[in-house]
């Protein structure tokens, strides 16, 4: 059989043990270009790919406060330092924090006017990386895409630990 793609990329000279395992190298490999691009392109702006995450969740529910933890949850990537990741936005003055009046051990965020400002003038920059990192794949590609990572992301939930399984989430709250 002649080597594959990601074969070649990664100069490896043996088969793959499977082609779970080949596609598993795969997907990491393609996480990692696109992980770089999309950083690439915030970076210039004064923020990580984190942060950039984090803006879009608080602009999503904005005018609203989103607890700290929800925040923790809801990160494309895991984030074990969200209180870190926290101040940084705070100190740029993109967010702002303060304690729940009701519960004064929770911390509700908000995006700032800076921020969505910083948002806004990402918007435009963002789809043209996503564009140019998705131009071979047509429309219908892409939705297939989408359907086998979701796919794959539920097998995940089913076969590991589940902590980060969305629904378990929503019933631990």
């Amino acid at each position: 059989m002649p080597e594959s793609k990601i074969q070649q990329e990664i100069r490896q000279t043996r088969p793959f043990a499977s082609a779970f395992q080949e596609a598993g190298v795969a997907l990491l490999r393609t996480s990692d270009q696109l992980q770089r691009r999309l950083a690439a392109t915030v970076e210039p702006h004064g923020i990580t790919a984190q942060q950039y995450n984090v803006l879009r969740i608080l602009r999503g529910a904005h005018p609203e406060a989103v607890p700290t933890l929800e925040i923790a949850t809801r990160m494309i990537e895991h984030a074990p330092g969200i209180t870190r990741l926290l101040d940084r936005l705070e100190a740029k003055k993109l967010i702002e924090r303060l304690r729940c009046k009701k519960d004064r051990r929770r911390v509700l965020c908000t995006i700032s006017e800076e921020g969505l400002a910083l948002l806004a003038a990402l918007e435009q920059p963002m789809l043209e990386t996503l564009r140019d990192c998705f131009h071979s794949l047509s429309e219908t590609d892409a939705r297939q895409l989408i359907q086998l990572l979701d796919d794959l992301r539920e097998g995940l939930y089913g076969t590991c630990d589940h902590s980060d399984h969305p629904e378990k989430e929503e019933k631990q709250r």
